[in-house]
């Protein structure tokens, strides 16, 4: 798995007992990759098709592995059948992007 940050980068730290982020997926894509948008937004390409919600498991388990939690501390909450998902990220959790 790739990860890629964007042109802002700052140094974020939370720790609340969950958060939502907003996820735009790239199913059939080449490899594995997250992409940093914000604090609280990502672009993540995944290697699966989206058929039986294999894009979508997909997605939560690169999500789980960067915010080091287990996978079911990744919940999506909207965006089922669309590119475009809202997932919650549950118990703790530390983002650090370097200045």
């Amino acid at each position: 798995m790739l990860l890629s940050q964007s042109t802002a980068e700052r140094k974020i730290s939370f720790s609340p007992d969950f958060m939502l982020i907003k996820v735009k997926v790239f199913p059939n894509s080449k490899k594995d990759e997250l992409i940093i948008k914000s604090a609280d937004a990502f672009d993540v390409k995944v290697k699966e098709k989206p058929e039986q919600g294999r894009a979508n498991k997909a997605v939560a388990r690169i999500l789980s592995r960067y915010f080091k939690i287990g996978e079911s501390g990744v919940i999506m909450v909207k965006g089922g059948k669309r590119r475009s998902k809202i997932f919650e990220i549950k118990k703790r959790w530390k983002i650090i992007m370097k200045e």
